[in-house]
């Protein structure tokens, strides 16, 4: 059974920062390629950034691109999200997500099986 975990969500002033990790137990970390998702409240989730499982490629939506860091440490079995400059726009419920096949759209919810149960994360104006 794979679980992730998510933690470090909390509330933050406009231009302050935040990191996430999410601990991913129950199957080998290291294949696993992962993602961070957010909703905002009446919003849909959205895609936020996301490693793949070879720790060479990253991607992140334009909305957070130059602000937001994605990494993995997997003897630690954890990927992170390290959000600076963050905006009120940023507030969301941040989820983590992973999978372990090859060739999916990395960017795309319908392509992770596991998935974190959130983290809150609210930026005062």
């Amino acid at each position: 059974q794979v679980q992730l975990v998510e933690s470090g969500g909390g509330l933050v002033q406009a231009g302050g920062s935040l990191r996430l990790s999410c601990i991913v137990s129950g199957r080998t970390f290291s294949g696993a390629s992962m993602a961070w998702f957010r909703q905002a409240p009446g919003k849909d989730r959205e895609f936020v950034a996301a490693i793949d499982w070879k720790n060479v490629m990253t991607y992140y939506a334009d909305s957070v691109k130059g602000r937001f860091t994605i990494s993995r440490d997997n003897p630690k079995n954890t990927v992170y999200l390290q959000m600076n400059s963050l905006t009120p726009e940023d507030t969301a419920v941040y989820y983590c997500a992973g999978h372990y096949a090859t060739y999916r759209d990395l960017g795309s919810m319908g392509s992770y099986d596991y998935w974190g149960q959130g983290t809150q994360v609210t930026v005062s104006s």
